[in-house]
Formats: C-alpha cells, sequence, structure tokens
C-alpha cells in the first residue's frame, strides 16, 4: 500500500515525537519529548489515541524514563509504571505492552535499562505494524463486491501503527477497487470520525461522506451501506468487543439490516484474562466533553451528562474479528 504523508508518532533522537490528535484536522501540529509524564498527559488528553498507540506510547515512555536515569530503581519504575497505568482504563493494549516493559525490567541487570527498554519499545512498535499489514490483507476476504463501507470513530494510522486496524482493511480495498465509498460517522461527542478518519480518507484520496451519528440508520434503509467495518479497544474470550460509544448503535441496526458487521483488530487487542464483555472496565469522560465542543461552551456545565468513552458490543451480533491470523466467526472458539 502507498504510505502516508504524515505520521502519527515516532521515536527519534531520544525523543517522542507525536502529532497532537486534538488539533486536526486544522492544524498538523508535532509534540516532542523525552518526559513520560507528558506523554501519559498525552494519552489522557487523547492527543495520543487508538488502542494500539496508546501502548506503544506507553512503552517508550517507559523507556524514556529511564534516559536520565539509567539504572534500577523499583520504586520509580513502579511511579513511572503506575502513572501510565492510570491514563485509560479500557485500551487492552496500554497494559499489555507496559506487562511486557514490567517483564523485561524485573529480569534486567543493573545497567542499560533505558536501552534494554526502548528495544522492546521498538519490537512492539514493529509488531503492530507487521500486525496492521496483515489485517489489511486478511479483510480483503470480507467483499464479495464493490461496496459502500460504513466505519465508526478512528481506526487509521492515527489509532495504531502502520495503516490501523479497519481503516488499513478500507485502504487496502479501495486500492484493490474493492471499495466505492465510505460512509463516516461524526463519532460524538469527540468527533473523531469527522475529524480524524476524513483527515485520513482525505489524505490517501479516498472518497467519503461524513454524516452525523444518528444517520447510520437512514443510510442502512435506504440501502446505501454494504458492510460496516469498526475497530475494539478491548475483546473478550466470547467475542463481545468494547469500541467507541456508538458501536454497539452500528451494530444493532446491522443486524435489523442484515447487513454484515465486522470489527478488526490485531491480537495484542484481545484479554484473554476475562471471559466477556460484562468485565471490561468502561472508562467515563469528563462531562466537558458532551458540553464543549472544543473550547466553545454549547450547554450550561451545570447540566448533568451520561459519557461512557465505549460501549461493548455481544459477539452475537459481530459478523466476524478480522486480526492478523485470519477473518473469524462467531462463536470465536479461536479466541480460547
Amino acid at each position: 500500500m502507498k504510505s502516508n504523508s504524515y505520521f502519527p508518532l515516532k521515536f527519534e533522537d531520544d525523543k517522542l515525537i507525536f502529532i497532537d490528535q486534538t488539533k486536526l484536522p486544522l492544524k498538523e501540529n508535532y509534540i516532542s519529548t523525552d518526559d513520560y509524564n507528558r506523554i501519559a498527559e498525552a494519552i489522557e488528553r487523547l492527543e495520543i489515541r487508538g488502542a494500539p498507540l496508546i501502548g506503544i506510547a506507553a512503552a517508550y515512555a517507559c523507556a524514556l524514563a529511564f534516559k536520565n536515569h539509567n539504572h534500577k530503581d523499583d520504586d520509580y519504575f513502579n511511579k513511572v509504571y503506575n502513572r501510565l497505568a492510570s491514563t485509560r482504563p479500557t485500551a487492552v493494549n496500554l497494559f499489555h505492552a507496559l506487562k511486557e516493559i514490567e517483564n523485561t525490567y524485573i529480569n534486567l541487570a543493573d545497567e542499560n535499562v533505558y536501552h534494554v527498554l526502548l528495544s522492546i519499545a521498538n519490537r512492539i512498535f514493529s509488531a503492530e505494524e507487521n500486525y496492521s499489514e496483515k489485517i489489511a490483507k486478511n479483510g480483503l476476504n470480507i467483499f464479495r463486491k464493490k461496496s459502500n463501507v460504513l466505519t465508526h470513530c478512528n481506526t487509521g494510522a492515527l489509532a495504531a501503527a502502520g495503516f490501523g486496524t479497519a481503516f488499513a482493511i478500507i485502504k487496502n480495498a479501495f486500492e484493490h477497487q474493492l471499495i466505492n465509498h465510505v460512509f463516516v460517522d461524526e463519532t460524538r461527542p469527540l468527533f473523531q470520525g469527522l475529524r480524524l478518519t476524513a483527515f485520513e480518507l482525505e489524505k490517501n484520496k479516498i472518497p467519503f461522506t461524513v454524516q452525523t451519528d444518528s444517520s447510520a440508520a437512514v443510510l442502512m434503509q435506504e440501502g446505501k451501506i454494504d458492510i460496516v467495518i469498526t475497530g475494539a479497544d478491548r475483546i473478550a474470550l466470547n467475542g463481545d468487543s468494547a469500541n467507541k460509544i456508538g458501536t454497539y448503535n452500528l451494530a444493532v441496526l446491522c443486524n435489523f439490516h442484515n447487513i454484515p458487521f465486522y470489527i478488526a483488530a490485531p491480537s495484542s487487542t484481545i484479554d484473554r484474562t476475562i471471559a466477556s464483555g460484562a468485565e471490561i472496565a468502561i472508562e467515563y469522560r469528563s462531562s466537558r466533553e458532551v458540553l464543549f465542543v472544543g473550547e466553545h461552551q454549547i450547554a450550561k456545565e451545570s447540566y448533568q451528562c451520561f459519557c461512557p468513552a465505549f460501549d461493548v458490543t455481544p459477539a452475537h451480533l459481530i459478523t466476524g474479528i478480522i486480526t492478523e491470523e485470519g477473518v473469524f466467526p462467531f462463536p470465536y472458539n479461536f479466541l480460547k
């Protein structure tokens, strides 16, 4: 696939450089830092977002914490680890990456902590890039004709290494003449579809239309949607999948309109410690994200708001889960 003209995150000159996703699409502003706490703040603020990318960023943050503290110090490591673990509770890739860093740190000799942890962060990044490439190839198997695709939130390079997950499938399918048009949910309350997915589709010259989240049902009713593909932030062993709030709505609509609903995610997004979605911890965000658009207030701050960042789609509503290993249908015995 053709390369991107932008990058979400890279490690260069002993610093992590990342695009501030909260400023997109109007400003492409890059931040360079070697401060692990600044990276933790970036994850919390959604300057860095997307489950795989969060894990990658956290791994680099752990390494950078030892750049000028290049010796074993268990109390310091625990402080860094806990700071990063507290940023986003639902994205399982974060905890997989931190656990890999922790296992390496525990078995380290006292010297060269920074460079060893950095090598682990680089390995995690490379693995996720490889997953993205394979997901894109496997995703071609779900297309039976040139299709109109609907997607939700953002699943491209701004969410994962390589070309992303669901977006990588869309990009690859378009380059193979399998996609006619992409419909993009705006994805309230933070507009990741409107701001980020539209940005990536435009950069890749893929034809698209943005619609309000509540318009998806009408598009399906009018026969304008052939396939829905989204990502996931955590997948339970039974296939229940947590993704950006509004994903469950789409799965129910697809079930009613007999439209295939797929989730694309790397195996690193599978949480093999939980049996079902009932065990997934759902992050709740500030009411400010509903009451404000950017810095512009649109309602009274005294209003009570219900602000889950994610919902859980039951496995039986998911036509297939696409990973780097293949396309798997319900009942997802492969996860076990």
